[in-house]
């Protein structure tokens, strides 16, 4: 790589710094992308590459799909990659490589609809029924700061429920609870 500037060579210097500076941050080795999950329901966990050489790996998507689906019905459903993009962020800016406890990833219309009628929580057209969104916890990291860390990322809706112990990200428009 040639640096035009030394301007230039002193921004890479500190960007690659900080990074080392950084121990327990998640790094992307060859700009690859990785998220890790423990699926509370089904025991299942899944580290996965998801992205390598400058684009999504399908084969780490469908392992992800299939960790994350829909564990009342058995339903897979394809994930949405900017989901894997949020939660890595998440990791990355928290500075922890845990996996990621699933309480709810993929949720059929059959189990929405199930929910629905148990609680008042739950949104008629889920962003869970498309796979764009993901309830979850993580060892280490107090509730409170991972809704705020996730509110920081400014990617889609950040709820917080005390009461059942998770936070639910998605990729819909900016919003909070």
């Amino acid at each position: 790589m040639i640096l035009k500037s030394r301007r230039t060579f002193l921004a890479t210097a500190a960007a690659g710094t900080a990074l080392l500076a950084m121990p327990n941050i998640v790094r992307a080795s060859n700009g690859g992308r990785s998220v890790s999950f423990h699926n509370l329901h089904t025991e299942e966990r899944l580290s996965a590459t998801y992205w390598r050489n400058g684009r999504y790996d399908n084969g780490a998507l469908r392992e992800i799909d299939t960790v994350l689906r829909d564990f009342r019905t058995g339903d897979v459903h394809d994930m949405d990659p900017k989901l894997m993009d949020l939660l890595h962020n998440l990791q990355q800016s928290l500075r922890i490589d845990e996996p990621f406890g699933v309480i709810s990833g993929y949720r059929s219309p059959k189990t929405n609809a199930l929910l629905r009628k148990a609680s008042t929580g739950v949104a008629k057209k889920s962003f869970h029924m498309k796979g764009q969104a993901i309830d979850i916890r993580l060892a280490g990291v107090e509730l409170q700061d991972l809704h705020r860390a996730a509110v920081n990322l400014k990617a889609g809706g950040v709820g917080m429920y005390v009461k059942s112990d998770f936070v639910h990200v998605d990729t819909g428009p900016v919003r909070y609870w």
